[in-house]
C-alpha cells in the first residue's frame, strides 16, 4: 500500500495530475461552446431544410401519458443532436492531435532546415571547427 502511495505522489508531483485537471477544465469549456454550437448555429437551418422539424422535441412514444402514469418515449432527436456534438468534438480533437503531431516530428527532424539553431550552439559550432583546423594546423608543423 505503501508503493501505491508513493506512485500516486510522484505522479501527481511530476504535474501530470495537474495537466490531467487542466485538460478536464478545458474540455468542460470546450464541450459547452460545441453544445452552443450545435443548438444555436447548427440545427435551426437544419430544421428549416427539413420544414420546420424540431429534431430535439422528435420522439418515439411508446405510451401515451395518462392521468395516472407519465408518457414513455423514446427521445431519439436527442441522440441526434448528441451524436452531432460528439462529431464536432471528435473531429477537432483529431485536428489539434494531427497538428501537435506534426509539429513534433518536424522538431525532432534532424534535416529539417526551417528549424533555426540557437544563437549559442551556432557559435559553439563555429569555435569547435576553430579548434579543429588549429590542432590540424599544429599537427603539420
Amino acid at each position: 500500500m505503501k508503493k501505491f502511495f508513493q506512485e500516486f505522489k510522484s505522479f501527481a508531483i511530476k504535474g501530470n495530475l495537474i495537466d490531467i485537471a487542466v485538460g478536464v477544465i478545458i474540455g468542460a469549456a470546450f464541450n459547452n461552446v460545441v453544445n452552443v454550437l450545435v443548438k444555436k448555429i447548427i440545427m435551426p437551418p437544419l430544421s428549416l431544410l427539413t420544414d420546420g422539424v424540431n429534431l430535439h422535441e422528435k420522439k418515439y412514444i411508446l405510451r401515451l401519458a395518462t392521468s395516472t402514469s407519465d408518457e414513455v418515449a423514446i427521445g431519439y432527436g436527442e441522440l441526434v443532436e448528441v451524436l452531432i456534438d460528439f462529431v464536432i468534438v471528435a473531429f477537432t480533437i483529431f485536428i489539434v492531435v494531427k497538428g501537435f503531431n506534426r509539429f513534433k516530428t518536424k522538431a525532432q527532424d534532424p534535416k529539417n532546415k526551417n528549424v533555426e539553431t540557437p544563437r549559442e550552439i551556432a557559435l559553439l559550432s563555429s569555435m569547435e571547427k576553430l579548434l579543429q583546423e588549429q590542432n590540424e594546423l599544429l599537427k603539420k608543423k
